[in-house]
């Protein structure tokens, strides 16, 4: 049987300790990650949102920039086009979460938060970035982003 000692190191024990303290009960998704973040003695934090959410990224950005530093950006960084991403014809331009990494890598980041990225793009994203990925919103189209909806059909 695996033990803890095998699983986690040092600092992934403290990512574990520094979580277990940001939890106060009763509070929201934003102010967890708010607590983890200043617990962790973290300055800058990153937003990779889905260009679909300008207003929320910001609010988000707002709410948090009363006690870091905050760097935000839209999927459609680097306007690529489908041609130059995928090698297709097509119109438009294509998301570009490794894009939106190396924008938060340049920026010096410590943390950064996924908020819409489509499928797929959302795993390029935390692939790519340097720093740790949490995810405060989830992309589902159908269900206005609460993936909950679609499990709660699944239970019978």
């Amino acid at each position: 049987m695996t033990t803890v000692n095998n699983l986690y190191d040092k600092d992934s024990l403290t990512v574990m300790e520094t979580a277990e303290d940001a939890y106060v009960r009763g509070s929201s998704r934003l102010e967890e990650i708010r607590n983890y973040a200043k617990g962790a003695g973290l300055k800058r934090i990153g937003i990779a949102h889905c260009v679909s959410m300008p207003k929320e990224a910001a609010a988000v950005g707002e709410f948090l920039s009363e006690d870091f530093e905050v760097y935000s950006v839209d999927c459609k960084c680097g306007k690529v086009s489908k041609l130059e991403m995928l090698g297709r014809e097509g119109n438009g331009v294509m998301c570009n979460p490794a894009g939106q990494a190396d924008y938060l890598k340049e920026n010096d980041t410590e943390l950064n938060i996924s908020m819409g990225l489509c499928v797929g793009h959302d795993m390029i994203f935390s692939q790519k970035s340097s720093v740790a990925v949490t995810t405060l919103v989830v992309k589902d189209r159908v269900n206005n982003h609460n993936t909950m909806e679609a499990i709660r059909t699944l239970i019978k």
